[in-house]
């Protein structure tokens, strides 16, 4: 897949696809609802409701003002590489026409939000932008060291607090959920849907019982050298990759060889290649 994604045209449709995502997510299920989960297009709801401009027309108007700071504050190639997707989305939200298609305000904001985190988290993938408010989180990174995730969370909070003066205190509590589920997706979509999870052990009793078992099973197994902290005496510790499936058996069985056996897990979330051995 990723020879393909080298390849101009198929870069060019797959941000095209992630874009109108991102349109249909707002056009269909936030803005008939009145709600604003941040960014540029949340900007563009809110005055879609208060003074019935166009979506597509705000979004192009923030995301212009945006490339604008991005020319003078940041570099070149950051603003060449959000131009595409400012220009675009609002194209796309011109075109892509504004329906309520789910009654219930609640559904329609989950999935929105659904959409919406794919559409964003493709774009990520290939190193694009839609532009708008993931600018000034540059901005405060590049001049105040500030944390572009902090920095886009402060942009949104704001974002979303004017739902209530707009559309209510209900839609600001649909719209901070919609900003945590949207995250929620994107890290999945990101980092993949295929999880495992690693498991280290160290075992002062049973350790060849606990690496002869594991090297006869379908697990892929690592044996690391490691150094005691306290004792500085050489050790082994055995780091496992499973499927979420197997975890459970896997650490039964670890527990069954030696009950004091330590052993630390955690997920992983991007796993490439053959088995460890």
């Amino acid at each position: 897949m990723s020879k393909y994604l080298n390849r101009w045209w198929v870069r060019g449709a797959l941000m095209i696809l992630a874009l109108e995502l991102i349109a249909i997510a707002i056009n269909l299920f936030y803005a008939p609802h009145g709600v604003a989960p941040g960014g540029a297009t949340g900007i563009a709801i809110l005055v879609q409701e208060g003074f019935g401009v166009s979506v597509g027309l705000t979004t192009l108007v923030v995301n212009l003002a945006m490339l604008v700071l991005a020319w003078f504050f940041l570099d070149r190639a950051t603003t060449r590489r959000i131009l595409f997707g400012s220009l675009a989305l609002p194209v796309l939200l011109a075109l892509t026409p504004q329906a309520l298609v789910v009654k219930d305000r609640l559904l329609a904001v989950i999935v929105g939000s659904v959409i919406f985190a794919i559409g964003v988290a493709v774009n990520y993938r290939l190193n694009a932008s839609s532009g708008g408010t993931t600018v000034p989180p540059m901005i405060l990174q590049k001049y105040f060291k500030m944390k572009p995730a902090v920095g886009l969370f402060l942009v949104d909070m704001v974002v979303c607090l004017f739902n209530i003066p707009v559309s209510g205190f209900e839609a600001f509590v649909l719209a901070m959920f919609a900003v945590g589920l949207t995250s929620l997706v994107m890290n999945y979509v990101e980092t993949g849907l295929d999880r495992k999870k690693a498991v280290y052990v160290m075992s002062n009793t049973a350790l060849p019982q606990l690496e002869a078992a594991l090297a006869v099973s379908d697990h892929g197994l690592t044996i690391h050298q490691v150094i005691g902290g306290h004792s500085g005496e050489p050790r082994e510790m055995l780091m496992v990759v499973v499927e979420q499936s197997d975890y459970q058996q896997l650490l039964d069985r670890i527990h069954q060889l030696d009950p004091h056996a330590f052993v630390l897990v955690t997920e992983a979330t991007e796993v490439h290649g053959g088995s460890l051995t």
